[in-house]
């Protein structure tokens, strides 16, 4: 006699999935996280004010103090800003996955047959579009103010393009957080420990050499420095140096560390 078949549970089916459907899936999700930030506008506030607010108060606060006067100080600034409130940005993916967890969101997706990677994979590139309206904001801001990128339209796309990879590779670390993290606000306070050293003991706001000399070794050897550092030569003089290399270096090996971590500590809760 034939055996009847057994049910496949939904659980099965999502351990099955093929690569094509995972990535088909995480882009649905992506496209859901997408529409909740547009129902919801207020998500954008970190990355609609901040480089306007940021980008007017450092200007006309450090401008005379550091290069004499505001209109030289837009290249310097500029490009530190848009770091800064893009990298900065990228914590709002774990706060997120967190939030998301604690209201049963992603215990609703394990009915569905999908992916399981694929609510996180979505999140993260949900979050790419909140760093391009931070990007264009910053530059659109700093082209108001009388800013000119001497390298040009091209330039400043392939800028804007790395310190959107960067954030990219960054929120999964914060991505890690927000899973293995008991609360929202616990991400938050450990993100913003991380952070705020990294950008603010950098190079993104006054020359390094201005700094105490015991001082100028960790920011010559800040990632946050090197990255600014690339942002700056491609927009202001069109160059490709070595601190662009070392930019996509650290963003490479912050997801070949992060994202396996990410995936694991999600998987076991997924």
């Amino acid at each position: 006699m034939n055996q009847p078949i057994p049910p496949v549970s939904q659980r099965q089916l999502r351990n099955h999935t093929s690569f094509g459907q995972s990535v088909r899936n995480s882009f649905t999700m992506a496209y859901r996280g997408i529409l909740k930030i547009r129902r919801t506008p207020e998500q954008l506030f970190d990355v609609t004010f901040q480089p306007i607010i940021f980008t007017l108060m450092f200007t006309y606060i450090f401008g005379g103090a550091i290069s004499g006067n505001v209109a030289s100080y837009l290249p310097v600034i500029i490009p530190g800003i848009l770091v800064q409130t893009v990298i900065t940005t990228s914590v709002v993916t774990g706060v997120q996955l967190r939030e998301d967890m604690d209201k049963g969101v992603f215990d609703r997706f394990k009915s569905l047959p999908i992916a399981r990677i694929a609510p996180l994979a979505g999140a993260l590139l949900a979050d790419t579009v909140r760093y391009t309206i931070a990007t264009v904001l910053t530059f659109t801001m700093g082209y108001i103010m009388g800013y000119r990128p001497g390298g040009g339209l091209s330039h400043v796309a392939i800028a804007a393009v790395l310190v959107i990879v960067c954030a990219w590779a960054i929120s999964w670390i914060f991505a890690f957080f927000g899973v293995i993290a008991r609360t929202a606000s616990s991400v938050q306070g450990i993100s913003m420990i991380i952070l705020f050293p990294l950008t603010f003991l950098s190079n993104a706001f006054v020359p390094v050499k201005t700094m105490p000399h015991w001082l100028q070794w960790f920011v010559n050897i800040n990632p946050i420095s090197h990255l600014v550092t690339a942002v700056r030569n491609l927009a202001n003089t069109g160059t490709i140096g070595n601190d662009l290399a070392i930019s996509l270096i650290g963003a490479a090996v912050a997801v070949a560390i992060f994202a396996p971590l990410t995936v694991r500590a999600y998987m076991r809760r997924a």
